[in-house]
């Protein structure tokens, strides 16, 4: 970020003491010495505050840093779609691999384990559709980019969003098959193994 080297140049054209400064604008001067060293950096109201005193636009105060803090929260957001996603596919797996031999061990107490993981499941499948939403990601090749921290063009958007309403249909009828062949074949194994 830069912002430090931004409040030091305009204070310093204006020929304004870091103390001078940190009174116009409420905060102490040790503040301004770790705005200007990058050590923190200034609230929403201090930078109005910076602008007006420093007779200069917000725009030109924070140029190059807004870039860079979209590049920090895309990071970040990124991070922790992958996060829940890798939860979230452990989390299938152990459900899917585990539940006919815990019920046939555990019998009705698998239900204990089988409900904590499913708890977990949930919580990371609602996370991550949050995520997909507050980044407008939906289809496959939108999740893939975004995933990759790359963006796709307006053209490509415009395509993925016009796949939307059937990749929601195919995926409705995929999972519906997938969930009765799972429990064709949970019933076919609990057969096997109880009689």
């Amino acid at each position: 970020m830069n912002i430090g080297n931004q409040i030091k140049k305009y204070r310093e054209q204006l020929k304004i003491s870091q103390e001078e400064l940190a009174d116009k604008i409420f905060v102490t001067r040790q503040t301004i010495s770790n705005w200007e060293n990058n050590k923190n950096y200034p609230d929403i109201k201090s930078l109005s505050l910076l602008s007006y005193n420093l007779n200069v636009s917000l725009d030109d105060l924070i140029k190059g840093d807004v870039e860079k803090m979209k590049e920090i929260i895309d990071e970040k957001e990124i991070k922790k779609l992958n996060f829940y996603s890798k939860i979230l596919t452990i989390c299938f797996a152990v459900l899917i691999l585990l539940a006919v031999p815990l019920f046939i061990w555990l019998e009705r107490y698998a239900f204990i384990p089988m409900g904590i993981v499913f708890i977990i499941t949930m919580f990371c499948a609602l996370k991550v559709e949050k995520l997909k939403k507050d980044n407008d990601i939906q289809t496959y090749k939108e999740i893939v980019a975004f995933s990759e921290g790359k963006k796709l063009n307006m053209i490509d958007k415009q395509v993925e969003i016009g796949k939307r309403p059937y990749q929601k249909i195919l995926l409705a009828v995929g999972s519906a098959i997938i969930t009765m062949l799972i429990c064709f074949l949970i019933g076919l194994l609990m057969n096997f193994f109880l009689n």
